[in-house]
């Protein structure tokens, strides 16, 4: 499972473990060796060693630099994907929803180590998938968003129906396009809840973070 700490990855996962003919055997996370965070989200590490616990997996981190070049990128990617398929491992789960060009691009990769893409929200319609979320009982905050895109007063905001009411227009309720970004701390996929607060909110590089400490 490629998990990302997000909503999308963890409601695949969910999905997918509906699925009795896939076995998941654990998570695949890229972290940005930096600065200890899970690369893009921002997510603390020990928020993400909490969220493998709490799903019940194994967790792979592929570490990685900052700023990381592509080539370096993918060539850490196939050496964990490669580890994996010596064990057994043909496929690869993916939180994408319809960006065509990105699953275009991650099956291309994952043929080149002979395995396979899932995606079990491919084609979902967004505002129906982000309501079905939260009615499951997931909770999420958003860590980073695009302030481009994404007023800064949603900067460390619940991922909730207030919260989908408010988006501004253009916005897809999923951040699909990289509006914003969340982390999860409970969900049908966890055994329990993770205990959060919002830290403080900065901007990097042209995105704004907001740190999510554990209560």
């Amino acid at each position: 499972m490629a998990w990302s700490s997000g909503k999308d990855s963890a409601y695949a996962l969910h999905r997918a473990r509906l699925d009795d003919q896939v076995e998941i055997t654990g998570l695949l996370t890229t972290v940005t060796d930096a600065y200890n965070r899970v690369s893009m989200h921002g997510v603390r590490e020990e928020i993400l060693d909490l969220q493998a616990k709490r799903v019940g997996l194994p967790l792979t981190k592929v570490r990685i630099p900052a700023p990381c070049p592509n080539e370096i990128y993918e060539r850490a990617m196939a050496d964990a994907l490669e580890l994996h398929r010596e064990n057994g491992v043909t496929g690869v789960i993916f939180g994408d929803l319809f960006l065509e060009d990105l699953r275009q691009w991650r099956e291309s990769r994952l043929a080149e180590v002979g395995m396979t893409g899932i995606f079990p929200l491919w084609t979902s319609n967004t505002p129906d998938l982000a309501r079905e979320m939260i009615d499951s009982g997931m909770e999420a905050t958003i860590a980073c968003l695009d302030p481009r895109v994404m007023p800064l007063e949603f900067a460390g905001a619940a991922f909730d129906h207030t919260l989908l009411a408010a988006l501004p227009q253009g916005v897809d309720p999923c951040g699909e396009n990289g509006e914003f970004h969340t982390v999860v701390t409970n969900g049908p996929m966890f055994s329990n809840k993770i205990n959060t607060q919002a830290g403080e909110t900065v901007e990097r590089e042209g995105f704004v973070f907001t740190d999510i400490l554990l209560a």
